[in-house]
């Protein structure tokens, strides 16, 4: 079978038909059983939301506003559907954000990714996302076992580990981010060890540079690119013509100009707006903070939902590192914990194709003391290991700019 199901090519008109005939209903839902959409959707005749247009007059849910709403409506805002003893897991995202996970088996649609990335029913998957926190690990452990696929849980790090484990065990496939398939096959190669069992892969969490897909794919490994985020599971998924990501079928998305909820033309860049009809944990209109655009056309694969170009950068300065993101906000409690920080930047690239971050600051008196409690800090506020570069006063451009990301992908 060449599609996971039929809704992936039926006619662009009877896929709409049915978006728009569900809006409302999902409105209502939200509406009915969450305490948030209760009062923002108080004043809206929410049968009359069954177009793209009237879907564009309600207000956008801002992904960077969600910390703000759990504090003051303590876990989720109020915006679950479900009650806590309804849920199955409860995850924690930078910010700290947290994330439901409600009932049933791929809850968060990551499926059909498999399916298209060639992952069939008796195929081990090495799943080198986190299963600490964050729900990743759990995503794609439940798509894989919707698909009949054995995993092994082998979760972030201990690159030797996870080595000697896929040379024991010879995994067809592989999850996780791509720069971390690459240490993986480097760590192979410096052991003298055979992981040539990997012949496909779904990868997320960062961007995949053409440079690096021809490294992996020059190893044996076709890799495929999924974009989900911890809120929302699977947005869209690449399939084998490889001409953009094809939209997941539960889910509606818009492209809207950044900063307004204005839908764009075709083909702009915009930041990227999903509807989700998710019964437990309804979102509407929850802007991403990712740039995106629209492809024309249908994909050659036979699949005929819309098409994105892939992640194309971020609205806000918020910036995905290594699969995890880093929010301004952190950068300021990291300055707001050492006084003898004046402006700081945090400045990410990827020299060698690996990401790296570097928090440029400005000290009147530099010492290792300080370079190492600063070092610290940055991991224990992001997650992330990071470094330091001390700039006399001045130094920094008086811009606004927290946080740079100077990553190459050409």
């Amino acid at each position: 079978m060449t599609y996971y199901d039929s809704l992936e090519t039926r006619s662009p008109v009877e896929r709409e038909a049915w978006l728009m005939a569900h809006l409302p209903q999902q409105l209502a839902l939200a509406r009915r059983k969450s305490a948030y959409w209760r009062q923002r959707l108080a004043d809206v005749a929410v049968n009359s939301i069954g177009s793209r247009a009237a879907l564009a007059t309600l207000p956008l849910l801002r992904k960077s506003k969600l910390g703000e709403l759990q504090c003051a409506a303590p876990p989720f805002g109020g915006l679950t559907a479900t009650p806590m003893t309804g849920l199955s897991r409860v995850f924690a995202s930078p910010g700290p954000i947290y994330d439901p996970e409600g009932q049933g088996q791929d809850w968060w649609r990551f499926a059909r990714a498999l399916f298209a990335a060639g992952f069939r029913a008796g195929d081990l998957v090495h799943n080198t996302f986190s299963y600490h926190f964050t729900p990743a690990g759990f995503m794609l452990e439940g798509a894989a076992h919707k698909l009949g696929c054995p995993v092994f849980p082998a979760g972030v790090g201990q690159t030797d580990m996870q080595v000697q484990a896929i040379a024991d065990l010879k995994p067809a496939a592989y999850v996780g981010t791509p720069s971390f398939l690459r240490t993986i096959l480097e760590k192979a190669d410096e052991l003298g060890a055979d992981v040539s069992s990997l012949r496909k892969a779904v990868v997320s969490g960062e961007a995949l540079p053409a440079t690096l897909r021809k490294l992996l794919n020059d190893r044996g490994v076709v890799v495929r690119q999924a974009y989900a985020s911890a809120d929302l599971g699977l947005i869209a998924y690449e399939t084998p013509s490889e001409e953009g990501l094809v939209v997941e079928e539960d889910v509606l998305l818009e492209i809207v100009r950044p900063g307004t909820g204005d839908p764009v033309a075709e083909g702009e860049v915009g930041e990227v707006v999903v509807t989700s009809f998710n019964a437990d944990y309804p979102l509407i209109r929850f802007a991403t903070g990712d740039l995106s655009a629209l492809l024309p056309g249908i994909s050659p694969c036979g699949r005929t939902n819309v098409r994105i170009r892939g992640w194309l950068g971020r609205a806000d300065q918020a910036t995905k590192v290594k699969g995890m993101f880093v929010h301004p906000s952190q950068v300021a409690a990291l300055v707001a914990r050492h006084g003898e920080i004046g402006r700081a930047r945090l400045v990410v690239d990827n020299p060698s194709g690996h990401d790296r971050m570097t928090l440029h600051c400005e000290v009147a008196d530099p010492s290792a003391a300080l370079q190492a409690a600063v070092v610290a800090s940055i991991r224990e506020l992001t997650k992330l290991r990071g470094e330091v570069a001390f700039l006399p006063a001045g130094t920094l451009a008086n811009d606004g700019t927290v946080i740079e990301d100077r990553r190459s992908y050409a």
